[in-house]
């Protein structure tokens, strides 16, 4: 068993989007499909995966903009955030119009995630897990024999998820991190919601907002 990742910025806010499959069966999800709907579905086809799911880790617009779009296009269900993000994700287009943005749609008919969920594709399950603070319906997705996380914008390198968004609030996110992240390990690589991947342990290291001597101090 393999667990293949294809890492896609879209929208102008350059938000990873991320295509997990099972190189063994080349079914797959899609997490966090903020736009570019031609793009992804493009890479699908071009990789071959079966879709199974559109995965979302949380409510943002350039998170679930294009969620709607993927599932029309391939008749596959919409699974996530939690449901603390009901409020984000029924208002995606009141959200990017702030942006001067357009092309999302709010988010209905999804299944919510819980804390200890299990989402499966192929051979391959990724655990759900709980993580507020960024919002308050945010899940991180976990490959345990991968040492894989998914993280969308609770960690970043060298940096964390913003909290002055409603419902925010910095000290349950770095809980998050430290309670329910750092346990996993210090050689989990993480994908983040923006920009480059990291490992738990180096963010330990080096993070100058939730490292072990930013904490400490």
């Amino acid at each position: 068993m393999s667990l293949k990742a294809s890492i896609i910025p879209v929208t102008p806010l350059q938000q990873n989007c991320t295509i997990f499959w099972c190189d063994e069966t080349q079914k797959g999800i899609v997490v966090d499909p903020g736009g570019d709907v031609s793009d992804l579905l493009d890479a699908l086809k071009e990789n071959q995966i079966i879709l199974e799911k559109v995965v979302l880790t949380h409510g943002h617009f350039d998170h679930v903009g294009g969620a709607m779009d993927l599932s029309k296009a391939t008749g596959v269900p919409i699974i996530g955030p939690h449901q603390d993000d009901a409020f984000i994700t029924t208002a995606v287009v009141a959200a990017q119009n702030m942006y001067d943005l357009d092309g999302g749609k709010d988010v209905v008919g999804n299944a919510w995630l819980n804390d200890g969920d299990q989402i499966t594709f192929g051979n391959i399950t990724l655990d759900v897990i709980h993580t507020p603070g960024h919002t308050p319906g945010h899940v991180v997705l976990y490959c345990k024999d991968a040492k894989l996380a998914q993280v969308g914008d609770v960690l970043f390198k060298g940096s964390i998820g913003r909290t002055d968004f409603p419902r925010g609030d910095l000290k349950t996110l770095e809980n998050s991190i430290t309670q329910k992240l750092w346990p996993l390990g210090n050689d989990v690589t993480f994908i983040p919601g923006h920009g480059p991947t990291s490992t738990f342990g180096e963010e330990r290291a080096s993070n100058p907002f939730v490292g072990d001597r930013a904490l400490a101090s």
